[in-house]
C-alpha cells in the first residue's frame, strides 16, 4: 500500500505547496482522501489514473479542502470511466456538488454516487472483502470528519509441515488453502485452511486527520496506525491562534501520535505563513513528543509495509 501527498497546504496554495489532498493506492483500489486545488496537477505529476479512482473522502467543506471536486470531476468524463464514483462526507457536501455541477453545467458520463455520514458518529462508511473505511469525529469551527483505512485480518503463515502430515498433495491444493479455500485430501477428506495456517495476522492501518482542536478521543481513533497523516497547522507561539480557530499545533499532533502509538507520523495542512524552511520549525516541536514525525511534501510517495 502507498500514499500519495497530493497536496500539503492549508488556506490557499502557494507556488511550491499546493492545497492538502491524500491519495491511498491498495492494489487496485485508489482512494482520495479531500480534494483541494491543484489536486490535478499533483496527479498528471505522479502518473496517476484519476478515472480508476474509487472514492474521495472529504473531511468537511471549507473551500480548501473540496476546491479541486469540479475538475476531477469533469475531467473523469473524458477518460472513459465505467465504474461509479463515491464520494463520501459530512452534510453539505451533495449540496456543494451539486451546485458546482449545475453552476458549472459539467458533462458526467458515469456514476456518481453521493453519502452524506453522521459527522457525530464512529461509523464503517466503505467496506470491501479486503478492507473498511471508518469515520469518526473531529472538532472544528464546521462539522469535520477525520477517517482511517483498517485492513481485514490476513491469514496466518502456512504450515507445509502440517500440510504433507494431512495427505494434502503439494501443488495447486497449497495454494488454494493460502488464498482461503478449503480442499479435498488423498483421503478425500475436507480440509480447512485454518488446519493447516497460522495465527492471522494483522491487517495494515492509515488514518488522516485535518482541521480539528486538539481533543484526546482523536488518539483512540487513529490508535495503532501505521501511517498517521495530520496537521501541524502552527507552532506552539500561536497555540491561541490555534485555538480560536480550532486547529492543531504541530506539538499537538506529536502528542496524538504518541498516545496512539503509531508508527510513522506525517505533519500536513501548514499554515502560508511559513515558508518552506521554517516548516521545520513544526517538525521539531512535533518531534519532542513523538521522534517518528516528517514532514509531507507535495507529491511525496510513502509505502507502508506489513510489520511481518
Amino acid at each position: 500500500m502507498e500514499a500519495f501527498i497530493l497536496g500539503c497546504g492549508g488556506m490557499m496554495p502557494l507556488p511550491n505547496r499546493h492545497l492538502t489532498s491524500m491519495l491511498l493506492r491498495r492494489d487496485g483500489d485508489l482512494l482520495m482522501f479531500d480534494c483541494g486545488e491543484a489536486t490535478q496537477i499533483s496527479l498528471k505529476k505522479l502518473n496517476l489514473r484519476w478515472k480508476k479512482i474509487k472514492a474521495i473522502f472529504i473531511s468537511h467543506t471549507h473551500a480548501d479542502h473540496v476546491t479541486g471536486l469540479p475538475g476531477i470531476l469533469m475531467l473523469s468524463s473524458q477518460v472513459q470511466r465505467s465504474d461509479p464514483l463515491y464520494i463520501i462526507g459530512p452534510p453539505k457536501v451533495k449540496a456543494y456538488i451539486e451546485s458546482q455541477l449545475e453552476t458549472l453545467d459539467i458533462y458526467i458520463n458515469y456514476q456518481i454516487s453521493i453519502i452524506e455520514i453522521d459527522p457525530y458518529q464512529r461509523q464503517t462508511v466503505l467496506e470491501t472483502p479486503e478492507y473498511v473505511v471508518k469515520s469518526f469525529p473531529l472538532y472544528h469551527r464546521r462539522v469535520c470528519v477525520g477517517y482511517s483505512l483498517e485492513e481485514k485480518p490476513r491469514l496466518g503463515v502456512f504450515d507445509p509441515i502440517q500440510a504433507r502430515a494431512l495427505r494434502i498433495k503439494e501443488g495447486p491444493l497449497w495454494g488454494m488453502l493460502q488464498r482461503g479455500q478449503s480442499v479435498v485430501n488423498e483421503d478425500g477428506v475436507t480440509i480447512e485452511p485454518r488446519q493447516v495456517m497460522g495465527s492471522e495476522r494483522p491487517g495494515r492501518k492509515v488514518s488522516f486527520v485535518t482541521d480539528t482542536s486538539y481533543n484526546e478521543s482523536i488518539a483512540h481513533d487513529v490508535i495503532n496506525s501505521d501511517l498517521l497523516i495530520c496537521e501541524g497547522m502552527f507552532t506552539e507561539d500561536l497555540l491561541e491562534s490555534a485555538q480560536e480557530k480550532s486547529h492543531l499545533i504541530a506539538k499537538q499532533s506529536g502528542i496524538i501520535a504518541r498516545d496512539a502509538n503509531v508508527k510513522k507520523l506525517g505533519l500536513i495542512h501548514f499554515s502560508p505563513r511559513y515558508t518552506d524552511r521554517e516548516l521545520k520549525y513544526l517538525l521539531r516541536e512535533a518531534q519532542t513528543q513523538f521522534s517518528e514525525t516528517f514532514l509531507c511534501r507535495d507529491r511525496m510517495q510513502i509505502n507502508i509495509n506489513y510489520a511481518d
